[in-house]
């Protein structure tokens, strides 16, 4: 790779990194000052909402979020406590956990997806 390719490839990952951090420090502030939630809160929220019957394995919905499998788990725990999800066994295989959308969660998440699309439109299209 050319001192030149290497430089350009470089300034790419630092515009990538850059325009990141910015939308999600723009969702981070509006969420929470708008829904007492973060990004991470939300897409979980909004991963299980598009799930089948707003439930989807903990492991599944880990992916979803870029966060450790330990700090998924917080963040489930987190979600748990303010009674937005619930956990529940898999009746098929009892070390199966299923986490499910509460009513409280779905209501949640409605309410602050428009301040997420929002944040997205306004931050993703800003060029």
């Amino acid at each position: 790779m050319s001192d030149l390719d290497e430089g350009r490839l470089l300034a790419d990952w630092h515009t990538l990194l850059a325009r990141h951090a910015a939308v999600w420090n723009a969702l981070e502030r509006e969420l929470q000052q708008r829904h007492s939630i973060g990004v991470s809160e939300f897409e979980a929220l909004e991963k299980l909402a598009a799930c089948g019957r707003g439930k989807c394995r903990a492991a599944e919905l880990a992916g979803a979020v870029p966060l450790s499998q330990s700090a998924a788990s917080r963040l489930t725990a987190r979600l748990e406590r303010a009674g937005l999800v619930q956990r529940a066994l898999c009746e098929m295989d009892r070390r199966g956990i299923f986490v499910l959308l509460t009513d409280r969660g779905r209501r949640l998440y409605e309410e602050a997806r428009p301040t997420h699309r929002s944040v997205l439109a306004r931050t993703l299209h800003q060029d």
